[in-house]
């Protein structure tokens, strides 16, 4: 189980060279970030920060799985995920972020990381998510033959405009 405080780096702490943590992100994260995209999963985070001076090289790697509606049947599906992920972070006057850099206030030198990961794992979803051949709502997909519109064309053959049959020849089947 993985506290969004436990996400936020001390980076004022963290020695020169290369520092490694990792993390477990769990229902209580999803939950916590209150985001309606996922809300639940498990996955397991690793960040490599190799720090130069005050230069922060950060590598994110990220594997497990989300749960996710199926765009077919609108169950929940487990979607696995994996994210590698580069960004630079930097002290100064106050925080920013655009790109590939993250400015931190210096007075502070505290790194939020939570919404990052967030946001790298929710990337990482595909557009289009739908569960394998045959796994989904049985119900759900007669549903959707029922009221698809092919299927009403094939029930009710009408005459077709010359212009469109002309179009119909050079539909590849």
């Amino acid at each position: 189980m993985c506290s969004l405080e436990s996400l936020k780096i001390d980076l004022k702490g963290l020695k020169q060279g290369v520092n490694t943590l990792c993390y477990s992100l769990d229902d209580a994260f999803f939950e916590a970030l209150a985001s309606a995209e996922i809300t639940h999963g498990e996955v397991a985070v690793t960040l490599t920060i190799n720090r130069i001076e005050d230069i922060f090289e950060v590598h994110c790697h990220a594997e497990g799985a989300v749960i996710v509606p199926c765009d077919l049947c609108l169950d929940d599906m487990q979607q696995p995920i994996t994210v590698d992920d580069e960004f630079v972070v930097k002290f100064g006057e106050e925080t920013s972020e655009e790109d590939d850099l993250v400015v931190v206030a210096e007075d502070e030198g505290i790194l939020d990381i939570a919404w990052h990961l967030y946001e790298s794992i929710a990337l990482a979803v595909p557009i289009r998510h739908v569960h394998e051949p045959g796994k989904c709502n049985p119900a759900m997909i007669e549903k959707l033959r029922e009221h698809s519109a092919a299927r009403s064309d094939e029930e009710t053959p009408e005459e077709i405009d010359p212009r469109w049959a002309a179009l119909k020849k050079l539909k590849i089947e």
